[in-house]
């Protein structure tokens, strides 16, 4: 086996265990979707910056936009990064309790 074929299918392991580490957290986690959990969170938390039409982004990057679920979905990595887990740095703020951030971190990772 080449060293190409060899890296080829380690990532490919690697992205089958993260499937399966999706999966085991999904299936244990309350439901938490755009419409009973997002939506809101979105609101009350990010779109004061992070909206096209926000008057004051308080420096927030112009191209980040949370405006309707696809937005907050194509980021879903960098808000996970960010505003979700033990230290999150979003909203700059505060305010998110850690139940929140679950639910966050629930609703980005298992809502199909």
């Amino acid at each position: 086996m080449t060293r190409g074929a060899i890296l080829a299918a380690a990532l490919l392991l690697v992205g089958c265990a993260e499937e399966d580490a999706d999966a085991v957290f999904c299936d244990e986690a309350p439901v938490s979707t755009w419409d009973n959990f997002g939506a809101g969170f979105m609101t009350e938390n990010c779109r004061s910056c992070h909206m096209s039409a926000s008057a004051d982004r308080q420096d927030a990057p112009t191209d980040i936009n949370f405006d309707d679920q696809d937005d907050a979905l194509e980021w879903s990595d960098r808000i996970l990064a960010r505003a979700a887990g033990p230290d999150p740095t979003m909203p700059p703020g505060g305010g998110t309790d850690g139940d929140d951030r679950y639910l966050l971190e629930v609703w980005l990772r298992c809502d199909e």
